[in-house]
């Protein structure tokens, strides 16, 4: 008789892979932890292969569980979409959703919608990963992702949501000290505050309504990997920065902070949601991409 293989093995050990952790795995399945430690084990038995080396501290991948690892995590990604797809026709939208957002962008814009949608649509769980860093989607099980840039070309699915206007900015403090720099030029000649997830963090590269490029080398006392950790320097006076609308909008509205190089423009970037190719999508994923577009299109118009 033809024997099936170890599919909920296979499913557990996926997880256990994206997790990096059997107690965590176990809490997320709804499992006991010997229950997930005896699916894996009964896995490397009919392999005849070790796929983890496990101490007290730390749990890595063997060259057999790196080989595995892959096919692994995409029949459990093909499992829960057919278990998705089949749920979409017979009722709510329910399930996880994993949304990988920027950091700042996350907790100003993001987080505070979250709990409409989750009123909206009480089966639905979020799972909102937080970083500036551009994450893997696929890689690291993510089923959407924001992005604020203008994109690079690309296998992701991309969704424009908003406009999102950049500044440059300056303190009263720091122009009244250094001076206002009013070609893009001249601020090769003063202290910039640089972002490190820039796709040119050294670079600042301008364009006015003529048409006229300018590509400017920066130097400054500080670069950061967080836009908004840019702030308390920039309000002391200690340097120039550029900045999207939703992290330095207040300092401007209030006058803290104020625009320089009137007519200049970096690229303006959007906000898009991406998400890996391939559908159809499950349910719970359409209903917060549709719900994400309509509340960040309204703060763009």
């Amino acid at each position: 008789m033809t024997r099936l293989p170890d599919f909920e093995g296979l499913a557990i050990f996926a997880k256990v892979v994206e997790l990096r952790s059997f107690a965590a795995t176990a809490d997320e399945l709804v499992l006991s932890k010997a229950t997930v430690s005896k699916a894996v084990t009964r896995l490397e038995q009919k392999l005849g292969a070790r796929l983890f080396n496990r101490t007290s501290r730390r749990l890595a991948l063997t060259d057999a569980g790196h080989r595995l690892a892959e096919r692994a995590t995409r029949l459990l990604a093909d499992g829960e979409a057919a278990e998705n797809e089949a749920l979409a026709q017979s009722g709510a939208p329910r399930g996880l959703v994993r949304l990988a957002v920027p950091m700042t962008f996350g907790v100003k814009v993001i987080a505070p919608l979250l709990p409409e949608f989750m009123q909206n649509y009480p089966e639905v769980a979020i799972d909102l990963h937080l970083s500036d860093a551009t994450v893997d989607l696929i890689g690291d099980g993510f089923d959407a992702g924001i992005r604020i840039a203008t994109l690079p070309d690309s296998s992701l699915l991309a969704r424009r949501l908003c406009a999102m206007p950049r500044f440059t900015v300056a303190a009263p403090s720091y122009l009244a000290t250094y001076g206002r720099p009013t070609h893009p030029m001249h601020l090769a000649a003063h202290r910039c505050l640089g972002y490190a997830y820039l796709s040119t963090p050294n670079t600042w590269h301008y364009t006015n309504a003529a048409g006229e490029q300018a590509d400017v080398r920066l130097s400054g006392p500080l670069r950061v990997n967080n836009g908004e950790a840019l702030l308390p320097a920039l309000l002391a006076g200690l340097g120039i920065a550029d900045l999207p609308e939703f992290i330095v909008g207040d300092a401007l509205a209030s006058g803290a902070v104020e625009v320089i190089l009137q007519g200049w423009h970096q690229r303006e970037g959007a906000v898009h949601l991406v998400m890996p190719p391939g559908g159809p999508r499950p349910a719970r994923v359409e209903v917060l991409a549709e719900f994400l577009a309509e509340k960040l299109g309204r703060r763009g118009r």
